[in-house]
């Protein structure tokens, strides 16, 4: 067996893998298109590197769609505990915030990047930056890696080129390619983690406004296919926050989105106390009954205008149409949907590496031997919140560790 260990990507995933990996018995080459390693990290929360998150590490399992299963491996043998320790012993400590994100202390995401690659020049991992692999094929039971500058031999190959979000970092999808090039199997891929853009949208002017714990449902066809938990930003062109981001793996064109804007609550919880806060208002406007709501006053304002009530209204006034106009908008608004946003504003991609073709106890291929594929090169995309990052250094941890056994039984 070749003594090289060659990973193609230099991003979490594949900077923790090369400096887990390095010592195992073979050299390990990392190759990097960019001039630097860890582009698209160091926009990881803006700029802040939103980790992991808080709590125990199989409540993890729940945020990555229906992936969670395959993850499960990963997760327990490199804990969020795991990660945090990792960081504090080489002199850089995490923080929690009160809804459960974990960031370093110092809050940039280039301190993060510099134990990545302190780490990897102490164990002699060689990087090689602006050197993108243009091409991968199988050599015996290794492979070759082409590049415009060398051919490299090596035993053992891993893929962690990431997905093909935040393209200008350098994830462009290469390792789809590259997995499909050695017959390993692809999904189909798209944005994930991204805004919505909704036909006709009559929110426009009120950007900025946000609201926590809202009910998200997402129906095709009819048939309601999502629901989501969590919080919504209006924006100058469409729906976000971490609710909508989160949701957006479910949701496509032509979807229609019912937002039920009471926190906490059902569509047909929010009607029934609409009514019961309407019939007890007597001589009070309305806007005044749905401001105690703890709705914004001009999201409450709009809300009259779009179901035809005067803003002076009150709630003996209220016709019977119009108070059900009114309870339909609060309490399953519709956006129809026209597009997500794209790669540009995608945070992490939806579809890649097959997971059915993977073993999920080492992410060695299944199909190819001394193939490894980990991070977003799966098809893997997790809630906003640190479960992507997480999941990037699991499944690097354990691909090393697999990786090292290989080497040490021989």
């Amino acid at each position: 067996m070749n003594e090289t260990i060659a990973i193609i990507g230099g991003g979490p995933a594949g900077l923790f893998c090369a400096l887990q990996a390095a010592g195992a018995g073979g050299d390990v080459v990392l190759f990097e298109k960019k001039p630097a390693p860890g582009k698209k990290l160091l926009i990881a929360g803006s700029g802040q590197c939103n980790l992991t998150h808080d709590g125990e590490i199989g409540d993890f399992l729940s945020h990555y769609g229906d992936h969670g299963a395959f993850l499960r491996p990963a997760l327990m043998n490199f804990t969020n505990r795991d990660l945090i320790a990792f960081f504090a012993d080489r002199g850089l400590r995490m923080e929690t915030e009160p809804r459960g994100k974990v960031f370093p202390e110092t809050r940039t995401s280039a301190d993060v990047l510099a134990v990545l690659l302190t780490e990897c020049a102490a164990r002699g991992v060689e990087i090689r930056c602006n050197d993108p692999v243009l091409a991968v094929e199988r050599d015996g039971d290794g492979f070759i890696v082409r590049t415009a500058k060398a051919a490299v031999r090596a035993g053992v190959l891993v893929l962690a080129t990431g997905g093909a979000s935040y393209p200008a970092t350098g994830s462009t999808g290469d390792g789809y390619a590259f997995a499909r090039a050695l017959g390993q199997p692809t999904t189909e891929v798209a944005p994930a983690l991204a805004p919505v853009y909704v036909e006709d949208y009559p929110f426009a002017d009120l950007a900025g406004i946000s609201f926590q714990n809202l009910t998200l449902s997402v129906y095709r066809d009819g048939k309601r296919v999502g629901r989501h938990a969590g919080d919504l930003l209006f924006t100058h062109t469409g729906l976000s926050g971490p609710g909508i981001l989160d949701l957006s793996r479910s949701i496509r064109p032509r979807d229609e989105l019912r937002v039920t804007f009471l926190p906490g609550a059902s569509a047909e919880e929010v009607r029934k106390h609409l009514a019961d806060a309407i019939a007890a208002g007597g001589a009070r406007q309305v806007k005044t009954v749905l401001c105690d709501l703890a709705l914004p006053e001009r999201f409450v304002r709009r809300l009259l205008d779009l179901a035809g009530i005067p803003a002076g209204e009150t709630c003996a006034q209220l016709r019977k149409n119009s108070r059900n106009a009114l309870a339909a908008s609060l309490a399953e608004y519709p956006f129809r949907v026209e597009r997500l946003g794209g790669f540009n504003e995608a945070m992490v991609t939806r579809g890649g590496v097959a997971l059915e073709g993977i073993n999920k106890k080492t992410m060695a291929s299944k199909i190819v031997e001394n193939l490894y594929c980990i991070g977003e090169t799966l098809d893997i995309d997790g809630d906003t919140g640190g479960y992507n990052l997480q999941a990037a250094f699991s499944t690097a941890a354990l691909a090393a560790g697999h990786i090292a056994g290989v080497y040490a039984s021989r």
